[in-house]
């Protein structure tokens, strides 16, 4: 890692001090943001122009173009009721503009784990201390989730078609679930989990149809996935 010249945040008297890491795809880099008083850690991806994202995000979800995506650590026992807000603060003290995509956890993100193949990037930060199976009893079930989210942000370096992207993010939780077995986890993941899938615009050819688990690209995003997962899952097991 090379630690670059912090830089002063925009909004709350943030300070971000930046930290490139090498990443295969778009530029990634680990930001450390000491807002009222803690250090917190961010990874953002500056994906730039041509780029769209498929998402599960606290802002910016959905399906369309972001140029680029936040994972932001926050407090456990996080107060605020306003987190897509809060996102948009922190994007603006990183120096974020356009559009984009933002998620929050509780986990340590400077912990993050990487792999790649065949051009597929998955990134992941897990944090398992609160998991369990999605389908549950409605018991219970009500209020805001406590703590606890594995986010996976994976780069492709092709276009794929509106259908593909939903399938990818489909992909990935499939990924995601069959490493948390494999370490060991009795669970599916935690209440919170969110995927962000990012490739290029498409062009005059619509894109990539495809992105299951046997498809080409979508093959090799599960096992991108599967590996950071399992990696992650791995420390905390």
């Amino acid at each position: 890692m090379r630690r670059s010249r912090p830089s002063a945040g925009s909004r709350r008297g943030c300070a971000i001090d930046s930290v490139r890491i090498r990443l295969p795809g778009p530029r990634g880099e680990l930001l450390a943001l000491y807002e009222e008083g803690p250090g917190l850690h961010q990874l953002v991806w500056r994906l730039g122009p041509g780029w769209r994202v498929c998402s599960s995000a606290v802002l910016g979800g959905g399906i369309g173009p972001r140029a680029w995506i936040l994972n932001a650590q926050v407090p456990g026992g996080y107060p605020r009721l306003d987190p897509d807000r809060h996102l948009a603060e922190i994007a603006a003290a990183a120096g974020l503009s356009g559009p984009g995509a933002g998620l929050m956890t509780a986990a340590d993100v400077a912990a993050y784990t990487v792999a790649a193949d065949g051009g597929v990037t998955a990134t992941v930060t897990s944090g398992l201390g609160v998991r369990g199976w999605a389908a549950v009893p409605a018991e219970g079930t009500d209020g805001p989730p406590p703590p606890g989210t594995v986010n996976i942000v994976v780069t492709l370096p092709v276009a794929l078609t509106d259908a593909a992207l939903v399938n990818a993010v489909a992909t990935a939780t499939e990924a995601k679930v069959q490493a948390l077995l494999e370490a060991g986890l009795d669970c599916s993941g935690t209440p919170t989990d969110a995927v962000c899938v990012a490739t290029p615009a498409p062009g005059p050819d619509p894109g990539e149809p495809f992105a299951g688990p046997r498809s080409r690209w979508g093959s090799r995003l599960a096992r991108a996935v599967h590996h950071a997962v399992l990696e992650g899952a791995l420390r905390q097991s």
